[in-house]
């Protein structure tokens, strides 16, 4: 990965943004937070914290996914929002393209993940160690030797919905680690982080916030 690091050079674009919350648009090529070494310093945290010094994490997507996440701005709202995840009360749905035609029109993959050691960050499927991984999956639509699905992770486990993919036969396109032949040449990860629904730090109030699926 530290070889061809090319994120690219697009403007942060901001979905909302108010004294608690920051929700971001992020790129398919830039990592959340840096890498080891200069030159995996440049991050969507540190592209943030350029503008908004104040802005803390609470969760990453993969360098190769896009799409929405969250910063606090205060923390207060770090802590509120961390648990939040910590309590599976933040939703959050994918889009993605994956290889073949699926062909149940829903279902549910419950296959137990940790990561593979001597080829990390991989991670595979463990049933006797891996930690809990639960993620609901409904068809969009079918395209020409792909499925547009959505996808509904009801864990946040590393790379759960790329290695659930892998599982059931359908990988996610374009994904360098999990998918073969044909169905890894799609110019990126067609995994899309496309809403997230949280309460707010300052009310509670029930928030949905939306990025529009690039592919």
């Amino acid at each position: 990965m530290s070889d061809d690091y090319a994120p690219p050079n697009d403007p942060l674009v901001i979905v909302h943004q108010d004294h608690e919350l920051l929700l971001v648009d992020k790129p398919a090529g830039l990592l959340s937070v840096p890498g080891k070494g200069e030159h995996l310093a440049d991050c969507l945290i540190a592209r943030i914290q350029a503008v908004f010094p104040e802005a803390l994490l609470v969760h990453r997507l993969d360098r190769d996914t896009s799409g929405i996440m969250v910063f606090a701005m205060t923390p207060h709202a770090q802590r509120h929002l961390g648990l939040q995840f910590e309590k599976r009360q933040m939703k959050k749905v994918y889009v993605a393209r994956v290889w073949g035609h699926v062909s149940e029109r829903e279902g549910t993959v419950d296959l137990p993940l940790i990561v593979d050691w001597p080829n990390r960050p991989k991670q595979h499927v463990d049933l006797e160690s891996g930690k809990p991984a639960v993620t609901d999956w409904k068809i969009v639509k079918y395209e020409d030797n792909a499925t547009r699905i959505r996808l509904f992770p009801q864990t946040g486990r590393s790379h759960q919905l790329r290695v659930h993919m892998k599982e059931i036969g359908h990988p996610i396109l374009g994904d360098p680690f999990y998918a073969d032949g044909s169905a890894r040449d799609a110019p990126r990860l067609m995994l899309h982080a496309e809403s997230l629904r949280l309460r707010h730090p300052d009310g509670g109030k029930g928030l949905t916030f939306k990025a529009k699926c690039p592919f």
